[in-house]
């Protein structure tokens, strides 16, 4: 059974850092691309990071994000991290990571395979 567990969010003053850590089981994880997305309340979930299968060599942002998001895996840990600074409020969210068998951290959700049940996200001004 695949387990995605995704922690680290909170409440957090704008400016602020916050980082996400997603913790799989159950599948290969180095096999797989992970992503991470978000969802505004009253709003469409949207990309956010994606990183490539094994090394993870390959990452993609959404221009939302680019230069204050940083997406990491750590294999041996069976994890993947979503680092957040200079956070803004509309970074609130509950954020969310997934899994695909496709290679790229790509942004269209329909192909990941696995997802986790989300952490919650609040920037204040």
């Amino acid at each position: 059974q695949v387990q995605l567990v995704e922690s680290g969010g909170g409440l957090v003053q704008a400016g602020g850092s916050l980082r996400l850590s997603c913790a799989a089981s159950g599948l290969t994880f180095s096999m797989y691309a992970m992503g991470w997305f978000r969802q505004a309340p009253g709003k469409g979930r949207e990309f956010v990071a994606g990183i490539s299968w094994g090394a993870g060599g390959i990452t993609s942002y959404a221009e939302s994000v680019k230069g204050r998001f940083t997406i990491s895996r750590d294999n041996a840990k069976n994890t993947v991290y979503l680092q957040m600074n200079n956070l803004k409020r509309e970074d609130t969210a509950d954020y969310y990571c997934a899994a695909n068998s496709l290679g790229t951290g790509h942004g269209r959700d329909s192909d990941y395979d696995y997802w986790g049940q989300g952490t919650q996200v609040t920037v204040s001004s």
